[in-house]
């Protein structure tokens, strides 16, 4: 076989060639920017000429600091193209973590779009590595404090778009993205440039996700979260129409942009998909979705009783799908195969409520807490492990890697269970389980049943300390517009009760107006166990 080495660059060179004049759409304000894959070849070749003239080289950090858009998506492809590695951050950490995670991946640039401005601005005198600053706007009168900064326009407008990609070897690094951490500072992963492809190329098999040429895709949550990091390459890989949502999106947002630029694939996270449908209910407005194929769903379960909301209401399949930061992300999702066809409309609901079947090109073990391999029956639990071309093999420059990748093995911290068929039931992280008299108590499963209700928006189920039990489950429910001030503690508990056993029963129901979310757009239950840390059980 040829030494051929895969690279990210030739997404770009491969659109350019045979989809050139597909569309990119930038949702600026009320209006929208349109131009093609070509038009983006070009542009990023200047932004990668703009940036060696600041001096960026071969394994160079290159920060984003943006929303979806256009020159952030031209940064996406600039950066790998030229050797460098792109480092997208999360515009919503608190700024210690900021501070942290750029001088920890020792940023040389960062790209910032201007209403971020103002977070970086007082802490830039703390970033020890960064030496410029560009930002991304054509407004030559927009004015900032932070050091060396250039405008992104005056920069592209000053150099070619001739197209030459530095050539680097296919496990060298591309990207880079750091993970929150359930204590400490958040965790950086490497992707290389051959898992990033290899990743890419699974995601457009037909019984994975499936991107396709005739796709629009609209990636909902940021570009920096794992839910849209391999979007924008997979589908420029495919001549996909790409949708970016633009500053500070909302519902309305969303159903404006499938309506109008008649999106077939859209991806976001269980929050996201629970808040459309809830603005939907609540403007009355008759968006038409009819374009979609089907919403993915990853980042935490879905409930069932979404799943059947979307069918229901909207003529819509939400499918779920499962990975993680540390998988470039996807590590399965739920396509249902010829040998579930015979299944029954409920079997195949219940079938939905799982995040999948693993996808081709990984390996995967289900092990207890000795590290023994458990069968997979769909009943008993453990913890997942995974191995595979695009799953990371370490943290950047992190001792907590010895604790997370042990044996050529990634221990995710996920428990489930894994039904014959190898479909994947998340039931919860390890931290998230509730001990109680020795037994655990999956929070998820009760999550998703209390959902089920048809006046709950949103729960999430924490263990609290109990002095006989260790823990007892509490459930913090946010009840609906129509169902504020009426729903009660009775209400939730009766209508699960007939699903679980007496001993996992929540002890206590409080109502709250939301649930604290993580800056990735997780429920938050760090949080809510240290606000209800004290909480009177059955009070």
């Amino acid at each position: 076989m040829m030494d051929y080495p895969l690279l990210v660059h030739q997404f770009l060179e491969r659109a350019s060639v045979f989809s050139p004049h597909k569309e990119i759409i930038s949702r600026e304000g009320d209006s929208a920017h349109r131009y093609t894959y070509a038009d983006l070849t070009k542009r990023a070749s200047r932004l990668s000429n703009a940036l060696a003239g600041l001096g960026v080289g071969k394994g160079d950090r290159v920060g984003t600091f943006a929303w979806n858009t256009y020159r952030h998506l031209e940064a996406y492809f600039a950066a790998p193209s030229m050797g460098a590695v792109l480092h997208t951050i999360n515009i919503r950490l608190f700024t210690e973590d900021l501070v942290y995670i750029i001088n920890h991946a020792g940023d040389k640039v960062i790209l910032i779009d201007p209403d971020l401005v103002p977070i970086l601005e007082p802490l830039a005198p703390q970033l020890e590595s960064v030496e410029h600053f560009i930002i991304l706007t054509d407004d030559r009168s927009f004015t900032t404090t932070l050091p060396s900064a250039h405008n992104y326009e005056d920069l592209l407008s000053e150099v070619s778009d001739e197209y030459s990609p530095v050539r680097v070897g296919e496990n060298e690094p591309a990207g880079l993205c750091y993970t929150s951490a359930t204590t400490g500072r958040p965790k950086g992963v490497i992707y290389s440039h051959r898992g990033i492809v290899l990743h890419s190329m699974m995601a457009a098999q037909v019984d994975t996700i499936g991107f396709r040429e005739r796709d629009v895709v609209l990636p909902i949550v940021p570009m920096f979260h794992a839910n849209c990091w391999g979007v924008p390459y997979t589908s420029a890989l495919v001549g996909a129409t790409q949708v970016l949502n633009g500053v500070r999106p909302d519902p309305e947002v969303i159903c404006r942009l499938i309506d109008s630029e008649k999106v077939t694939l859209s991806l976001g996270v269980p929050t996201i998909w629970i808040g459309v449908l809830d603005h939907i209910g609540r403007s009355g407005r008759d968006y038409d979705f009819s374009s979609l194929r089907e919403i993915v769903s990853g980042g935490s379960a879905v409930p069932i009783s979404l799943i059947q909301a979307y069918k229901k209401k909207l003529d819509v399949n939400l499918i779920q799908a499962y990975g993680m930061t540390e998988a470039t992300p996807i590590i399965s999702y739920n396509r249902s195969t010829s040998g579930f066809d015979s299944y029954s409309d409920g079997d195949k609901l219940q079938l939905a409520g799982t995040q999948g079947a693993m996808v081709p090109g990984l390996e995967m073990r289900l092990v207890d807490d000795e590290n023994n391999d458990i069968p997979w029956d769909g009943d008993q639990r453990g913890e997942l492990l995974f191995k595979g071309p695009w799953i990371a093999d370490s943290y950047y420059n992190d001792p907590r890697t010895e604790e997370t990748f042990i044996d050529g093995w990634y221990h995710s911290g996920d428990i489930a269970s894994v039904s014959p068929e190898g479909y994947i039931q998340i039931g919860d992280r390890v931290k998230d389980m509730v001990k109680s008299g020795g037994e655990w108590i999956s929070s998820v499963d009760l999550e998703t049943a209390i959902i089920g209700h048809p006046g709950v928006l949103e729960a999430a189920v924490i263990g609290i300390p109990h002095e006989r039990w260790q823990e007892r489950p509490l459930a913090c429910v946010v009840a609906n517009l129509e169902s504020q001030g009426k729903l009660d503690k009775a209400d939730v508990l009766d209508f699960i009760k007939d699903r679980f056993a007496s001993w996992w029963m929540p002890d206590d129901v409080v109502f709250i107006d939301e649930i604290p979310k993580t800056s990735v757009g997780k429920m938050d239950k760090k949080v809510l166990r240290e606000r209800y840390k004290d909480h009177q059980l059955g009070n």
